[in-house]
């Protein structure tokens, strides 16, 4: 084989994937751009780049059907670039901020989190979303939003219309969220302390705590930013545990090779571990150890949150550019109720929790 050849064939694959990564960064930047327009017209961005990625995706993908030479590219952004910034996520976990929370929190923004989890996952059911589609909506309204929906979808095997449907009504009603949330303290009486907890417990994303906590107090926002951080943490946990619970849901998404016959499948009893622990969650777990042990140079770390980032939002572009509108519209009433309800009981166990450890 010539020197030619070979490089021909290394390059193969990258040119097969480059006409729809370019697409995916290309709907990327756009989405960063109106981000930045936001920020300056209003001084804050109500729509998050990683929205605005799948917005204007599927809005592309609406109005113009890619060929067939885009998918290997969209295919590999929704996946692989999506795996690999879960992975860079867990350089953001420390265990030093989880002792710094005390152990009453600590147990019972945890005991908050599983409980939102459980509750939001059976309205969704009850409300006949598709278990993969009730497992997002529960982990984005429990934990993080649009970061656990989209560390979440790989784990379970979610396609792009899951992740469109559960992030496009989670953006909304995290703005609502936003704007509304400050209207609980005159009328619940709450402290500055009781607010940040509650807002730490409820806000999706750190920027939308600070902005729901900042027009009340400046505890509110100290105590909202440690609250939101540590149940943040929970995401690593859920995901693992997912990873080891949820083959079946994976295993439902999965085409049979074309030379395997049904006969051939193998057992359920016979499932190799990396079926069961995909290899972005071994990894995520290992940066967050090393992070934990401060092998992870602290000027290491907003790059490696930057990065994070936008491979997040590149994956957001992929997903958007490969979702059907007409799939996520006909099943947008059923997620949007799901999700305010899932919100109404995340905000009755977080008023419980604050009541049973005597928050003041």
């Amino acid at each position: 084989m010539t020197a030619a050849t070979l490089i021909a064939s290394t390059l193969a694959p990258l040119r097969r994937l480059l006409p729809g990564l370019l697409l995916c960064l290309a709907v990327t930047g756009a989405a960063l751009a109106l981000e930045s327009a936001e920020e300056h017209l209003f001084g804050r961005a109500w729509l998050e780049a990683l929205v605005l990625a799948i917005v204007l995706g599927t809005a592309l993908r609406t109005a113009w059907n890619p060929g067939a030479r885009f998918f290997p590219g969209i295919a590999f952004g929704a996946k692989t670039v999506l795996e690999v910034a879960v992975v860079l996520l867990g350089a953001s976990l420390s265990l030093a901020t989880l002792l710094a929370a005390g152990p009453g929190l600590l147990v019972g923004i945890a005991v908050v989190v599983m409980a939102a989890i459980a509750a939001s996952y059976g309205i969704g059911r009850a409300l006949g979303l598709h278990p993969r589609l009730a497992i997002l909506v529960a982990c984005g309204n429990s934990i993080c939003g649009n970061s656990a929906i989209a560390a979440t979808a790989p784990v379970i095997g979610a396609d792009g219309e899951d992740v469109a449907s559960s992030i496009a009504f989670t953006a909304v009603l995290g703005v609502l969220v936003v704007l509304g949330l400050p209207l609980l303290v005159p009328l619940l009486g709450l402290s500055p302390m009781q607010y940040g907890v509650l807002a730490g417990l409820i806000v999706y994303a750190v920027p939308q705590v600070l902005a729901a906590t900042a027009p009340v107090a400046a505890l509110s926002v100290q105590v909202g930013t440690l609250v939101k951080l540590v149940r943040v943490l929970m995401l690593g946990p859920v995901v693992l545990a997912l990873s080891l619970g949820a083959s079946r849901l994976r295993e439902e998404t999965d085409e049979p090779a074309p030379h395997v016959t049904a006969g051939e499948r193998p057992k359920p009893g016979r499932v190799a571990i990396h079926r069961l622990v995909p290899w972005f969650i071994l990894a995520f777990l290992a940066m967050a150890g090393l992070r934990s042990g401060g092998l992870i140079p602290q000027a290491a770390l907003p790059p490696i949150a930057a990065t994070a980032n936008v491979l997040t939002i590149v994956s957001m572009a992929a997903l958007g550019l490969g979702v059907d509108v007409r799939s996520v519209a006909g099943a947008g009433l059923r997620v949007t109720l799901a999700v305010v309800a899932s919100l109404l009981a995340l905000t009755a166990v977080s008023l419980c929790l604050i009541h049973i450890l005597g928050i003041a």
